[in-house]
């Protein structure tokens, strides 16, 4: 007799006798349907590498993946998402109160922070960069955001593009410069 979608054997009849190797079977096709457990990606793979496609695993922080082969590949279906890291500036800029960081979430880059030029003057002129784009937060190709100063008073002055490529760079909207910049925002690596 089998029972439910994964048809486990169930001893009856004749096969009774039988349990321990019932209940052995019973086990066996039970095990890929469980939700299995690990410490982290490495443990995934040393316990989990010859597991069958389908086999869903939770590492003690709730990521959690799903095998997609017979072959050690899996996908991921949820993850923590990263600690933020420090945006190393450019020389001559500094961190103007909230401390300008980035973090990399798939394939999906966040920035935030205030930059200030390092000798407290005004920002002025096109072009100037503020950081460089981390290694691996580098786009494939130019992306630009909206940053500012504030969105009060006159905000042609305040609004300004920012770049990232190999740099983070700040355009002014009309070269009279601002005493800080607010580089919050995101793109896509790919």
């Amino acid at each position: 007799m089998q029972l439910g979608y994964a048809g486990w054997p169930i001893p009856s009849g004749g096969d009774v006798p039988d349990g321990p190797a019932q209940l052995a079977a019973i086990a066996a096709a039970i095990d890929p349907h469980l939700v299995q457990h690990c410490a982290d990606v490495a443990d995934r793979d040393a316990l989990y590498s010859t597991a069958a496609a389908r086999t869903l695993v939770i590492a003690a922080n709730g990521q959690t993946w799903i095998k997609t082969s017979a072959a050690n590949t899996w996908v991921s279906l949820w993850e923590p998402a990263p600690a933020w890291k420090p945006l190393t500036l450019a020389s001559g800029m500094g961190p103007g109160g909230i401390t300008p960081q980035y973090k990399v979430v798939g394939r999906q880059v966040f920035m935030r922070g205030r930059v200030v030029k390092a000798d407290d003057t005004v920002l002025v002129g096109d072009g100037q960069v503020l950081a460089p784009v981390p290694a691996d937060a580098r786009p494939q190709q130019l992306c630009a955001w909206a940053g500012g100063q504030s969105l009060t008073g006159d905000p042609v002055t305040a609004v300004c593009r920012i770049e990232a490529a190999s740099s983070v760079v700040w355009f002014s909207q009309d070269g009279t410069g601002t005493t800080w910049v607010d580089i919050t925002g995101s793109y896509w690596i790919d």
